[in-house]
């Protein structure tokens, strides 16, 4: 019996099992990983249908992946609900829509204390922990949010130190703090900065707009044309955050509205916030959409809220969604479904844009196929291959033998992974021998892959012709993988241009130069050309700095390593002085004679 058909039968004798209750499921791969948590009201009918008949892509794609499901009962939606958002929050499932934890927007805060302070933070979550009362945003404009609250800062004498010091500081000074230092100072010495910070923040600017223009046209008669400057740079910060807008509520009441597009597989969510009365910041993501479309928003909403990144609003303007009291109970707060007015147009707005980016995304991913997929799928055609998704190309980088070494690059659909790049100093190999350091590269690349049983690329590109190809193959035959991964070179002109490839069975094909395929094939050489060459470098700089300080009274095989450590040329140590070395452990007599014998 096949694995395949193994996990199949397990999944379907626990499919009989499951109740027809309301519950929360979790989805797991072949090591142990949940790829997918969901809720349901039934959790049969909707573990069901996941393993019987067809499904879109996305799904399709993600039970692939699934050997095994378990599931807890519930006494309530509600309760499945958050026991799915606190699965997706711990464990992050690769398959459920998931929000970036560093998605945060600026905001204003007047802190709470006996002596307040004007801040400002994207770190929302740590303020509500402090409970502070007065809390502004989010802005759209991250400059002009710090802007106003450093001048608003020298306007009204609100405490600047974190920690209140022994003694005035620069700011009491200059009259921008009441000095609680040296002062007894009470809430109520604050209370008319307050009012005005808070009438300012909240949207009622024409005093204050009024009094900076006076301040700023005073500074400039007075030839203090800097701080005009400065009041001039207050009122463009202003006009950015309080600008004038076609749809207005002039309730002054908080609220986010969401909204959805769904296409092709994807879906993309927008919200935008809306603050006195004002649109003052959009933003959203677009994800890859498994399972139902409602949920997937009622999910990210939840999340939006519970992660703690974002200030739950008065009220949320969502369309019509299955189950959407759900949120209203969660998060107390008043969710509308508007069906006409200046909601309903605010709400049309917010999925026009989610339909416009999902749309823009397409046409993006469009372009790049026509710069990476297409080009390989030429490729694929002219070596006679199936399409190469994955794609390791390998060059080797020495100086008549010295200091060689190896590196290796990796490409997923024609764009490279960094993150999967490999350095190899060569072992076993003297001299400039690039049949054998290619052997001894490939071997130690593969070996490895099989070892840990990790995914083999589609096809392997060396760095050269006839040789090059050889040296791989003859390794891929010894590890007998060559009937699973593909080979091919990149032949180079007279000036180290790429001019043709080299298939496994050393045949020339040219390649016109002016074509995509061609384009994309030279930037993956130069690249893994320009990683060995840095490497190469790195290891030669080191290898000649050592050879050298070998020859140095004193300098053993540790402090050679904190030197190693701390200076990449001896020209770097050179320029250093006594004092650095004896602040890294040398005695002084050792730092004086290492740079006097480096400076000779």
């Amino acid at each position: 019996m096949s694995q395949e058909k193994e996990v199949l039968d397990k999944i379907k004798t626990k499919l009989s099992l499951v109740p027809k209750k309301p519950g929360c499921y979790q989805m797991y791969n072949k090591d142990g990983q949940i790829i997918y948590v969901g809720k349901a009201k039934i959790l049969q009918n909707r573990l069901k249908s996941y393993f019987t008949g067809s499904h879109d892509a996305k799904t399709t794609r993600m039970l692939e992946d699934v050997v095994n499901f378990e599931y807890i009962i519930t006494h309530s939606e509600l309760e499945a609900f958050l026991l799915e958002s606190n699965f997706i929050k711990k464990n992050r499932p690769k398959y459920n829509i998931l929000l970036m934890d560093d998605k945060t927007y600026p905001y204003i805060i007047l802190t709470n204390e006996e002596n307040p302070r004007l801040l400002y933070t994207r770190d929302i979550k740590k303020e509500f922990k402090k409970k502070n009362k007065y809390v502004f945003g989010p802005y759209p404009n991250a400059k002009a949010c710090k802007d106003i609250v450093e001048i608003l800062n020298k306007t009204y004498p609100f405490r600047k130190c974190s920690h209140i010091p022994n003694k005035k500081c620069l700011y009491a000074h200059l009259g921008q703090c009441l000095a609680p230092c040296e002062n007894h100072l009470q809430k109520a010495d604050y209370e008319e900065s307050i009012k005005s910070v808070v009438k300012f923040l909240n949207g009622n600017t024409a005093d204050t707009i009024e009094r900076i223009n006076m301040l700023m046209e005073k500074a400039s008669n007075d030839l203090r044309f800097e701080e005009a400057i400065e009041y001039r740079d207050l009122l463009s910060s202003i006009n950015t955050i309080v600008e004038k807008q076609t749809m207005e509520l002039n309730d002054n009441i908080p609220r986010d509205i969401f909204g959805y597009f769904q296409k092709d597989g994807m879906i993309s969510i927008q919200v935008l916030h809306m603050r006195l009365g004002k649109i003052i910041e959009r933003n959203g993501e677009i994800f890859d959409l498994v399972g139902n479309i409602d949920d997937a928003v009622l999910s990210y909403i939840y999340q939006f809220y519970d992660l703690g990144f974002n200030i739950l609003p008065k009220e949320i303007i969502i369309p019509y969604l299955e189950e959407s009291s759900i949120l209203e109970e969660l998060l107390d707060v008043k969710v509308t479904i508007p069906v006409k007015g200046i909601k309903k147009q605010l709400l049309e707005n917010v999925m026009e844009n989610a339909k416009n980016n999902i749309n823009n995304l397409q046409k993006m991913r469009l372009l790049e196929m026509s710069k990476t997929t297409k080009p390989l799928e030429e490729l694929a055609k002219l070596l006679k291959i199936d399409y190469p998704k994955t794609i390791e190309l390998f060059d080797n980088s020495n100086i008549q033998g010295a200091s060689p070494v190896s590196a290796m690059v990796k490409y997923v659909d024609g764009k490279p992974v960094p993150k999967e790049y490999r350095k190899y100093k060569v072992k076993t190999v003297v001299g400039p021998d690039d049949y054998h350091t290619m052997m001894e590269v490939i071997e130690r690349r593969y070996k490895r892959l099989l070892l840990e049983e990790e995914k083999l690329p589609s096809l392997i590109i060396v760095d050269g012709g006839k040789t090059q190809i050889k040296a791989a193959l003859t390794v891929l035959q010894k590890l007998k993988i060559d009937d699973q991964i593909n080979l091919m070179g990149l032949l180079k002109d007279d000036r180290h241009k790429t001019r043709a490839l080299m298939n496994s069975k050393f045949e020339e094909i040219l390649i016109d130069k002016k074509s995509d395929l061609f384009l994309l094939l030279e930037a993956m050489q130069d690249e893994v050309h320009r990683f060995a060459i840095t490497f190469f470098q790195k290891t030669h700089t080191k290898n000649s700095l050592t050879s050298i300080l070998d020859e140095i009274e004193g300098i053993g095989k540790m402090r050679k390593k904190i030197l190693l450590d701390n200076f990449e040329t001896i020209e770097d140590i050179k320029n250093t002085s006594v004092e650095k070395l004896k602040a890294l452990g040398f005695p002084k007599d050792v730092a004086n004679n290492l740079l006097t014998k480096l400076n000779l």
